[in-house]
């Protein structure tokens, strides 16, 4: 089946198709400029990591050139290294990391026994949000970005997925294992600290695959969530769509109390 990527403008209330390769389209993700959009496609036999101009101008171009399928997952603030996800034949799931100067070059970032997928870079570049299975179950952990092993600090309990950074770096969100979304408050202005989860909403979304990244999102002003709404399985459903959750941050304070 062909899927493609797909840009909604918000203003205008419309759809724009940016991908019409008859191949598999998926995994998006924005520069920080907002000017590209790096997608994962298998155009070229292996699913691997691509992009094109967001105003649809221009040729797509490949940014990832391995025999192993790979997904984009964040770009740094700054726009100069991108974060995605190899599928490994022996170690499974990993996190490498593309340098986007003209060069190119990519390496290793977390390369373990383990499956490490869903990363976020933080707002100030200095923090890396991920999803691993190395407890048995899958849990969301903070690591130092890029010096990965300079630190690590479980955020979730009894399992988390899809980490979200707030804009301003004060808060992270992920899905509990139930589909709640969750925010967890952040200090790190100096060392790395952060408070107890809380649930934001009782409510469930659309959660999707586990390891290709969060299918949901914040607004630049922290002020609206996008959801995903599904339809009842168990009678006639409705047309899929997207849920602008608004006025919550209030709800947030009172559930997340903060000293700031």
């Amino acid at each position: 089946m062909e899927t493609d990527i797909w840009i909604w403008h918000f203003a205008r209330e419309t759809l724009t198709r940016l991908t019409f390769d008859p191949a598999n389209d998926t995994r998006q993700a924005w520069t920080p400029d907002g000017l590209q959009v790096a997608f994962a496609s298998d155009r070229d036999g292996v699913l691997s990591t691509f992009w094109k101009a967001a105003d649809g101008t221009g040729a797509v171009e490949r940014l990832i050139e391995s025999a192993n399928a790979s997904l984009p997952l964040t770009f740094s603030p700054d726009g100069t290294q991108l974060v995605f996800l190899e599928l490994h034949p022996e170690t499974g799931r990993d996190l490498r990391v593309r340098s986007m100067d003209a060069d190119g070059a990519s390496g290793p970032l977390l390369v373990t026994e383990f499956n490490e997928t869903s990363a976020e870079i933080s707002p100030d570049g200095r923090w890396l949000a991920y999803q691993t299975d190395a407890s048995g179950q899958e849990e969301i952990y903070v690591r130092p970005f890029p010096n990965v092993e300079q630190g690590q600090w479980l955020i979730s309990r009894g399992g988390g997925t899809k980490p979200l950074w707030g804009p301003d770096g004060r808060e992270l969100f992920y899905l509990s294992l139930g589909g709640q979304l969750t925010a967890v408050p952040i200090e790190a202005d100096g060392s790395f600290t952060f408070g107890n989860p809380e649930v934001v909403f009782e409510q469930t979304y659309f959660t999707g695959s586990p390891v290709r990244g969060h299918n949901y999102d914040i607004s630049p002003d922290g002020k609206r969530f996008l959801m995903i709404k599904e339809g009842d399985p168990g009678g006639e459903t409705e047309p899929t769509q997207l849920i602008l959750v608004q006025n919550w941050f209030e709800e947030l304070k009172r559930l997340v109390p903060t000293d700031n």
